[in-house]
């Protein structure tokens, strides 16, 4: 079988997650930031009359935080009822890739804080980092960004 995929960057390592999730993917532009909310919580964003949050998945990796250069963009996803944006560095491409070119995550890198990790897409010589969508926040966190709205 096969999937379509949405890469994106960040930090110099590249990620992908299934383009069914995608709704569309917008230019940076001016978010509205929120007190007292998770340091990933970027803020709100007011996209075509409906208000979404916005969250930075660099800082949610665990990943050194830094300004949007001219190529960022945010990514409009939909987690089961949640609609939210998510901030990537750049989105380099749409690639449709076969189920056997997925590995699974080596037992080394597997944790409690990997959940989000679905897999690894061999493509070429390059590596591209699968994402488990629904895991990127855990059930609260989605309750609260949903609450936010």
């Amino acid at each position: 079988m096969e999937q379509q995929l949405v890469v994106f960057e960040l930090a110099g390592e590249s990620y992908g997650i299934n383009i069914a999730a995608v709704e569309s993917i917008i230019k940076m532009q001016a978010i509205t930031q929120l007190p007292q909310f998770k340091p990933y919580l970027r803020g709100m964003i007011n996209l075509r009359g409906a208000v979404l949050p916005v969250i930075d998945l660099r800082i949610r990796f665990g990943l050194e935080a830094n300004e949007a250069s001219r190529n960022a963009r945010i990514i409009i996803v939909s987690i089961g009822t949640l609609k939210l944006g998510m901030v990537v560095d750049e989105v380099s491409e749409v690639l449709l890739i076969q189920d056997e070119n997925i590995d699974a995550l080596p037992p080394t890198v597997v944790s409690a804080n990997s959940g989000f990790l679905k897999g690894i897409v061999r493509i070429d010589q390059r590596l591209v980092t699968l994402l488990e969508l629904a895991r990127v926040l855990d059930l609260d966190e989605q309750a609260q960004l949903a609450a936010v709205r």
